[in-house]
């Protein structure tokens, strides 16, 4: 890893570059108002390849609108996306599973009536013609074959029946569904908002793991958290949001819980 990455970068409209490589995705001056509330203002923001970035503020700071405006959920007002160096438009959360570009919200928009397979090929499922357009047959054996190679291949062991209905799964397995189903469209980058709310102790490090094991493949990973100390475990950099602004980005490595409390809050001066 870069040693540039020791430092610590801060101030609203930053444009240093933390690792000497381009990143996937930029953000560049991002402002977002919802009538007379100014949720961003010239926010920039970025993600390398192999990297986890920890975006963090208190309630209201931006977070969710800026990762809605990644998803193609919201459409910023000012400012200007680039994927891959190139400058692109999101204006619909197709425009962003185009470009490679995943999000996995909190409620993790699973079905409780079906199982892993039939989730991780929901809306995309596989089909074989049998007398085209009429009649087609669900490829069920080719999903489930698919299904299993993710899972391995992000050495999730703790699903042992892919058949297995979601509605019996513990918590830490479905979000586990939810961001290998995430990750297995040629996805660049994955955006996980609260990705251990509401899990016990053994399941959020199985979530965690997870997470390094996507960062370990090349992926850029940005995840929303409250928790510090889960952060400061799997980050490669903190962002804080506050009051709509980007106002300081960390190296875990270099820098203390205290002082990204301190930014969240505005405790650090000016």
């Amino acid at each position: 890893m870069s040693g540039e990455l020791g430092q610590r970068f801060e101030g609203e409209g930053d444009s240093a570059s933390p690792l000497d490589r381009k990143p996937i995705l930029e953000l560049k001056g991002i402002s977002k108002r919802y009538g007379a509330v100014q949720a961003l203002t010239n926010v920039d923001f970025e993600v390398y390849p192999r990297e986890v970035v920890a975006l963090v503020g208190d309630n209201g700071a931006g977070k969710s609108t800026l990762i809605k405006c990644i998803a193609g959920t919201h459409t910023p007002d000012e400012g200007r996306i680039l994927f891959d160096g190139k400058e692109v438009h999101i204006h619909a959360p197709s425009d962003a599973t185009r470009l490679g570009i995943e999000t996995v919200y909190q409620d993790l928009a699973l079905c409780d009536n079906l199982d892993v397979v039939q989730n991780m090929f929901l809306g995309r499922e596989r089909v074989t013609p049998v007398l085209p357009p009429v009649v087609e047959l669900l490829s069920e054996l080719a999903m489930e074959q698919h299904a299993l190679s993710v899972l391995q291949t992000l050495n999730v062991t703790t699903i042992v029946n892919v058949r297995s209905r979601v509605a019996g799964l513990s918590g830490g397995q479905r979000q586990s569904v939810a961001i290998s189903r995430a990750v297995m469209w040629n996805s660049r980058l994955v955006v996980l908002d609260e990705p251990t709310a509401a899990l016990g102790v053994a399941q959020s490090e199985q979530v965690l793991a997870l997470i390094r094991r996507l960062r370990d493949q090349g992926l850029g990973v940005v995840v929303i958290s409250h928790n510090l100390h889960e952060l400061f475990s799997i980050a490669d950099r903190i962002v804080v949001l506050r009051l709509g602004r980007r106002v300081a980005t960390f190296d875990h490595e270099s820098t203390t819980a205290e002082d990204v409390v301190a930014a969240i809050t505005g405790a650090r001066g000016e």
